[in-house]
């Protein structure tokens, strides 16, 4: 399962980065948290894990906006995880991942994709 949100105000984590949205991805292991540096970033920009939900809640759930949790389908194969577009690391699928480079699938190919 993922959601995501907005944060009422950006919160700052570091001392040149402000956190404007977050999505959080449940697995078997626990929950991973993606915080996004921009409004429309289409990856996170860092990531927390949480042994469960309600931990994630209690210190996330007071600091969204009032739309709240928004569920969005979980990753294609081999996608990334942080990802609201469909993107993976190129050559991933095949087991030879070219770690830095991306793809994208555009009108059902694959096309490279260059993060901004």
């Amino acid at each position: 399962m993922r959601k995501y949100a907005y944060l009422k105000e950006p919160r700052k984590y570091d001392t040149d980065t402000c956190v404007y949205k977050i999505m959080l991805y449940e697995t078997e292991e626990g929950v991973y948290l993606y915080e996004y540096s921009s409004p429309d970033a289409v990856m996170c920009s860092s990531d927390r894990f949480y042994e469960t939900l309600d931990d994630l809640y209690d210190d996330w759930n007071d600091l969204i906006d009032e739309h709240g949790w928004i569920v969005i389908d979980d990753p294609l194969p081999f996608c990334q995880h942080d990802a609201f577009l469909p993107i993976r690391v190129k050559g991933r699928d095949t087991g030879d991942p070219e770690w830095g480079r991306y793809e994208i699938l555009k009108d059902g190919n694959w096309a490279a994709y260059i993060p901004e």
